[in-house]
């Protein structure tokens, strides 16, 4: 007996579209997993690091190529290390004993600080070479041995100028650093002529062509001005404690003495010789006497008394410096008169301290 089946009718319900939370896309194709999400963020991430990269990579080319430049125009300053600091490169027009106006910019960088940076380039492994401002670097040098105070004294403010400037262009820019003095003296730019043309670097080895080089911006007179002193500072710039105080004119008859009377330079070093406590007035005159300009005997030495460096009656003074650790002492000494000038307030020392010194030293003087 077979047993029946039995049907069920099931009503399935329609198919409704299916909806959404407010705000999401109705595609269903648009939905991600949360894989999906994070690998989208990672990679837009990456697409702003990438961009904030570059901008920040053409930023620094931008300061290295403005850094370039500006140290090529010498406008990066450092503070550099005096020791660290070569003055080979360039020979220097001034030596240090005869420039009497160092006093004075020693106290001023003492008082208000440097207000002009020196000039140097790199030479390699942490040294540099000094092209522009030797008289401010050995204004610091004294100052550092006067006090010690290697905090204050031991750097100096320095524009680093990029290498490869002509040896000539160099020499240029300290002439010319130096013509903008106005105390700077015949003899000193003949010297500096003279310096040009001994250096092996340099391509013109004649000192009067040197001349048309380092002074080009001198007019025709001034160049033929110092084109005379050249000789004068050939024969006698050893003998000479102060060639920096010859006049022009006294310059040029004597370089004029000096070509036309043999044995004129030989006799004037003869009397030089061994009278180092002559004064700029002392060489003066005798350069006038040989020059044809003055008294045959009214220099401060007569020509018969060599090595006594007697003085001679009238304002005749003798004049020299002594360096003490308050800086360089100048004195003077006349008829009936004896100054040292020294950057130190003689008031605060002890009034019997004082007159024992004193008193000391007139007593050695006797």
């Amino acid at each position: 007996m077979s047993r029946k089946r039995r049907m069920f009718d099931i009503e399935i319900p329609a198919e409704e579209p299916e909806t959404f939370p407010a705000g999401k896309a109705g595609d269903k194709e648009t939905r991600r997993g949360p894989m999906a999400s994070a690998i989208a963020e990672t990679a837009e991430s990456t697409r702003d690091r990438a961009r904030v990269e570059a901008q920040i990579r053409a930023e620094n080319d931008a300061l290295a190529q403005e850094h370039v430049r500006l140290k090529r125009a010498g406008l990066i300053t450092d503070m550099i290390p005096l020791a660290a600091i070569d003055t080979h490169k360039l020979i220097r027009d001034r030596a240090p004993v005869a420039d009497f106006e160092l006093a004075e910019l020693v106290e001023s960088i003492r008082d208000i600080g440097l207000s002009n940076p020196i000039r140097v380039e790199p030479a390699g492994e942490g040294r540099y070479e000094l092209i522009q401002g030797f008289r401010r670097l050995s204004a610091y040098r004294q100052l550092l041995e006067e006090t010690g105070d290697d905090e204050a004294w031991g750097r100096i403010p320095a524009g680093i100028a990029a290498r490869g400037d002509a040896l000539e262009q160099l020499y240029r820019r300290m002439v010319d650093e130096n013509m903008v003095r106005k105390d700077i003296s015949f003899a000193e730019m003949a010297q500096l002529a003279l310096h040009y043309a001994m250096d092996p670097q340099t391509s013109e080895h004649d000192p009067e062509k040197a001349v048309a080089i380092l002074f080009k911006s001198a007019g025709y007179q001034k160049r033929s001005y110092i084109r005379n002193f050249i000789p004068l500072v050939q024969s006698l710039g050893e003998a000479l404690l102060y060639p920096q105080e010859i006049p022009r004119a006294l310059g040029l008859s004597l370089a004029q003495r000096l070509e036309e009377i043999p044995g004129t330079a030989a006799a004037i070093k003869a009397e030089l010789q061994d009278w180092d406590t002559r004064s700029i007035k002392d060489e003066l005159d005798l350069l006038r006497r040989f020059a044809g300009q003055g008294d045959p005997v009214a220099s401060g030495r007569a020509p018969t008394a060599k090595g006594t460096g007697a003085a001679s009656t009238g304002k005749a003074k003798t004049t020299f410096q002594i360096v003490r650790p308050q800086g360089r002492a100048k004195c003077t000494a006349a008829n009936g008169r004896l100054e040292i000038r020294l950057p130190r307030d003689f008031s605060t020392v002890d009034r019997r301290r004082l007159e024992a010194a004193v008193a000391s030293l007139l007593d050695q003087l006797d």
